[in-house]
């Protein structure tokens, strides 16, 4: 990991992309947000993007799908790392332009990134913006 990214994912400096949604839309494919929260804890984990082909599978397969904007492909959440997070239930909102994913973690964590013991974050959501608009763990 660079230092420019270690310091994204762990540092205490305030960048937030506002271009993300621009590269989304660049991405070449016709997707949605979807919110994947906790059954259980109603905690949010992880915001991704959609598109009709992780959805069917998604909903065929009962684990958490989304469409990587940045790789351009299927992404089964745990493939890789094996942290799956089993798809309980789906929702989508009233005007019918972004889902919902309830899930329970079949592994330790959503979040790509580690904390101090080297295991998954519970989810993606792990810092705060303080009043100085700098980031801090959240306890």
């Amino acid at each position: 990991m660079s230092k420019d990214h270690y310091q994204l994912e762990e540092g205490s400096d305030l960048t937030l992309d506002f271009q993300k949604l621009k590269k989304v839309a660049s991405c070449g494919q016709p997707v949605l947000p979807v919110v994947v929260q906790d059954y259980e804890s109603r905690e949010v984990l992880v915001l991704g993007y959609v598109n009709q082909e992780a959805l069917d599978y998604a909903l065929k397969h009962g684990v958490a799908t989304m469409w990587s904007t940045s790789r351009n492909e299927l992404w089964i959440k745990g493939a890789t790392s094996g942290e799956y997070l089993d798809l309980v239930e789906t929702r989508v909102n009233c005007e019918q332009n972004s889902i919902l994913y309830l899930v329970k973690i079949r592994g330790k964590g959503a979040c790509h990134t580690k904390d101090t013991n080297g295991d998954p974050r519970f989810g993606c959501y792990y810092r705060k913006i303080n009043s100085t608009k700098n980031l801090e763990p959240i306890k």
